[in-house]
């Protein structure tokens, strides 16, 4: 059986266990395939502590409550995954260690997941929020399409937010839009991205949070566009490398992710045009750099994503909740890619789902696979139980009612 279609058959099967009522042993939730090992031990006892480095203490608002855990959503991408601390293969050196609260390294060709810290823990996305937006519209909106900005749009950009200085009645295409969401991390281009898009703001962002169901990024819910904090609004690890998997498996996105600086039109008469740069210094700093996105509220704290090519080979980085200090969040991130380039080809805990995997197509086996997934992404604590398994409990009675009646003609 090939690896894609054992992942297939791994999703199907977690996917008709988690059907069952919850104190379904979570043994029944294990890849069958799977080899098991220190980490796997490990994460089904007590989680192994993250590799922490000292950062300064930071005031900070009152973390917000995340959605309560859902098994489903864990299992996604591996068992080993569902895991709050450290997941590494067997026998490889400690990653470095950084002052992320969750973070992911995955191969982009692949899907492999190579380590991670939580990797289905929720967190607050700040910018790197602009990937799910640039996922959902980089392909369905013209580039040569010139855009006017409104006064309404301006006006749904919180003020001490990022921005690129677009201005009322100001005319862009929409390639400077994308430009100026990804280099500069503009609110105001996300706001109007977002409505050109989806026809308003808070339809865009519905069609968000619709990609990112059907990715499989199940722990992701958008509120704003750009990742500027609005209550309800997670992520995970997970999720952001799912969601960079397919900006960076679109050219167009790898084109401006390595663009260093832009110029933003002037707008006549009274606006005069200026340059932009890209703020992820990956690019400039970091050998076969690809490129990614920033990000940072006060909140979320610092959130990365970035990725890079080495020998053929394409791995990407995110995280969550890091410090600047001792060092930047590129620069942990980059620490974390070199660790990535130094496993073997092929070592993985986990992978990232595609699409057909988070939604399997109904088979002989298991007929209500999808429904399952759809209530996982909404939450809920209770997914119906699929077809396949009132067939399996009806078989049961069937034959049970079989041998009764068997039994009460001997005895006649």
């Amino acid at each position: 059986m090939s690896s894609s279609a054992r992942r297939r058959l791994t999703v199907v099967l977690t996917t008709a266990a988690l059907a069952v009522p919850w104190s379904t042993p979570s043994a029944a939730l294990a890849e069958p395939t799977a080899t098991p090992s220190a980490s796997a031990s490990a994460s089904a006892n007590a989680p192994i502590p993250c590799p922490k480095a000292v950062a300064p203490k930071v005031s900070r608002p009152k973390r917000p409550t995340p959605p309560a855990d859902n098994a489903a959503q864990k299992a996604i991408g591996g068992e080993q995954l569902a895991s709050p601390g450290l997941v590494v293969p067997s026998g490889v050196a400690s990653p470095p260690a950084n002052t992320a609260i969750s973070w992911v390294v995955a191969d982009l060709d692949t899907g492999e997941i190579l380590g991670a810290c939580g990797a289905h823990e929720y967190g607050t996305p700040a910018s790197v929020q602009k990937l799910l937006l640039t996922a959902t519209y980089l392909d369905k909106l013209d580039p040569a399409q010139i855009a006017t900005v409104t006064a309404d749009d301006l006006k749904q950009v919180p003020w001490d937010s990022s921005k690129v200085g677009l201005v009322t009645n100001g005319k862009y295409s929409v390639e400077t839009l994308w430009l100026g969401l990804l280099l500069q991390s503009g609110n105001d281009a996300a706001t109007v991205l977002a409505r050109l898009g989806g026809g308003t703001v808070a339809a865009g962002v519905q069609g968000m949070n619709a990609e990112a169901a059907k990715l499989g990024a199940f722990q992701t819910h958008a509120v704003t566009p750009s990742g500027y904090d609005g209550k309800g609004q997670f992520t995970s690890a997970y999720d952001l490398a799912l969601i960079a998997r397919v900006c960076f498996d679109n050219e167009t996105f790898r084109k401006y992710a390595l663009t260093q600086r832009t110029q933003i039109p002037a707008q006549p008469p009274k606006h005069k045009g200026f340059q932009i740069q890209n703020e992820n210094q990956l690019i400039y700093n970091y050998p076969g750099a690809l490129g990614g996105k920033t990000g940072f509220t006060s909140l979320a704290r610092h959130t990365y994503v970035g990725a890079a090519e080495r020998n053929g080979r394409r791995l990407v980085v995110t995280l969550m909740g890091a410090e600047p200090k001792p060092q930047r969040g590129w620069q942990q991130g980059a620490a974390l890619l070199d660790w990535g380039f130094s496993l073997p080809s092929g070592t993985s805990v986990g992978h990232l789902v595609t699409p057909e995997e988070a939604h399997p197509a109904p088979s002989a086996s298991v007929s209500s696979s999808a429904p399952i997934i759809a209530e996982a992404a909404t939450g809920s604590l209770w997914a119906p139980i699929p077809i396949a398994a009132g067939v399996a409990v009806a078989t049961g009675l069937s034959v049970l009612i079989g041998l009764f009646r068997i039994r009460r003609r001997r005895r006649a």
